[in-house]
């Protein structure tokens, strides 16, 4: 049997896997992201990455650090790229106020979930969240392998 490999959606640029496995993510929120035109050029061409990447909140505002967008070859020779500069997110004044609330009083952290296109706009889902201990990792994954061998038996008893 071949095996199956996850889709992810064809609106989806960059998807920050990890952030799931070490942390408990509360609540994800849709930002806008500040970009220049070459950031976006490059992303159409998938050139992005977000996996190490993680947002802070500095004088009200967030801040989305160490996002790597690759330029393209084709770039323009006037422009000089940084492909991990500190890029503003976009938030209602609402949202940022519940972030910083999270951050602050309740020890949460902020991390990028994934880049994805919404409307030819790019937009970042991002999360406040808590880090997982090894313990909670480990239970979690007995409740992946509980879930497929679920999976299993009703296949082979329907």
């Amino acid at each position: 049997m071949a095996s199956k490999k996850r889709k992810t959606p064809d609106n989806v640029i960059a998807l920050n896997r990890k952030a799931r496995h070490d942390y408990t993510i509360e609540e994800t929120l849709e930002a806008g992201i500040v970009l220049h035109g070459w950031e976006v050029k490059a992303l159409r061409a998938g050139k992005g990455q977000i996996a190490e990447s993680h947002v802070q909140l500095r004088d009200g505002e967030a801040w989305l650090f160490n996002a790597q967008i690759m330029p393209l070859l084709s770039a323009a020779s006037h422009v000089r790229p940084e492909p991990t500069r500190s890029r503003k997110l976009l938030l209602h004044r609402e949202q940022l106020d519940r972030l910083v609330g999270a951050v602050e009083r309740k020890g949460y952290t902020i991390v990028p979930l994934d880049l994805h296109w919404k409307a030819g706009n790019v937009k970042v889902t991002v999360g406040y969240a808590k880090g997982k201990k090894v313990h909670d990792k480990r239970a979690d994954a007995k409740e992946r392998d509980w879930a497929r061998q679920k999976q299993r038996i009703l296949k082979h008893s329907g």
